[in-house]
């Protein structure tokens, strides 16, 4: 009988204990990395849908489903490699992955240098709480994926457990999946937002350097006394429907003398604040505001909140519920 000849594990398969901590280590904070950007981009999918078709990459399927797909990709590999799945697949699949991030973001740092695309403009891809300039965006990517991932290859491994870990980083990219589909009815803009209570108009910011602007800036009035303010899109016919019940409820302050004033900000240009003016008659005060510093405050259109003295005391999903208190419109809840 022929005796068989033991298999000796691969290298690849077992590294010695440093290089497989090390190994380790480099597979987890990139697979945290990834998670951690998935979480932001799930809960915001809007916001990560906008960055898909301005990146031009909703070519041969459409934005929702690229969201979806990215997510379940991202979830999955940041899951595997967090686990300490390093096997080649992983590796592979994970090493396009960061390529292709920095290709994205190494083009945007380009064209902004250029004068090709906005410099305030931030990179989508850990949601709207991180502000981050192109250039700033491609250098943080290279230096926490790109050593992260080299690492992970050196002490490549794959763990006794792999079917278990491998179920679970599916289960990872479902979950991230579902999230996204769910999280626009979800009470979630505190969270994916930069506009919660507490924030400071003086930290609402954009730019950097000579062009950084924040809204403290913009609207000073906003920085004393109490004041409700709604972000809106003055094209937005259903905000267009509802500037006769702001009007009703600013004419009913100025009676009684005991609500705080509506600013509305938005995104337009001086020819279009004069066509407003004919065409809205607004008894509340306008207010102009890029659209690169109101997108982080928001997931969907309108949202209001409460300040105070400068500081964001109450936010709304919708028309703030002030105003139904006044008779003017139907409540909302507080998001």
């Amino acid at each position: 009988m022929q005796q068989e000849t033991p298999q000796v594990p691969s290298p690849a398969t077992r590294p010695g204990p440093w290089r497989a901590r090390l190994g380790w280590a480099g597979g987890a904070l990139l697979g945290l990395v990834l998670l951690v950007a998935v979480f932001f981009k799930a809960i915001d999918p809007g916001a990560f849908a906008e960055q898909v078709r301005a990146e031009g990459l909703d070519f041969l399927l459409s934005a929702q489903v690229i969201v979806w797909v990215a997510l379940a990709i991202e979830a999955g590999l940041g899951a595997a490699l967090l686990l300490g799945l390093r096997h080649r697949s992983v590796l592979w699949a994970s090493a396009a992955l960061v390529a292709f991030f920095l290709f994205l973001t190494g083009r945007a740092a380009w064209r902004a240098h250029a004068g090709i695309a906005d410099p305030a403009a931030g990179c989508g891809c850990f949601g709207n709480l991180v502000d981050r300039s192109p250039t700033e965006a491609f250098l943080q990517d290279l230096l926490m994926m790109v050593p992260a991932l080299a690492l992970a290859w050196w002490g490549a491994a794959v763990p006794r457990r792999a079917r278990a870990v491998a179920v679970a980083a599916v289960a990872t990219a479902g979950l991230a999946v579902a999230t996204a589909i769910a999280a626009p009815q979800l009470p979630l803009d505190d969270l994916a937002t930069r506009l919660s209570p507490g924030a400071e108009l003086t930290r609402l910011c954009v730019g950097r350097g000579v062009e950084r602007v924040c809204l403290s800036d913009l609207a000073p009035e906003l920085t004393q006394g109490r004041h409700l303010a709604v972000i809106g899109e003055v094209d937005d016919p259903r905000l267009a429907a509802r500037i006769p019940e702001l009007n009703a409820y600013m004419a009913r302050r100025e009676a009684t003398n005991d609500a705080p004033p509506v600013t509305l900000l938005a995104d337009f240009d001086l020819d279009r604040s004069r066509r407003l003016f004919f065409e809205w008659a607004p008894s509340f005060a306008l207010q102009a505001a890029p659209k690169a510093l109101l997108r982080p405050l928001y997931r969907t259109l309108p949202r209001s909140f409460l300040v105070e003295d400068g500081r964001v005391v109450a936010t709304y999903s919708g028309l703030p519920p002030q105003l139904a208190a006044a008779g003017a419109v139907p409540s909302g809840e507080p998001r």
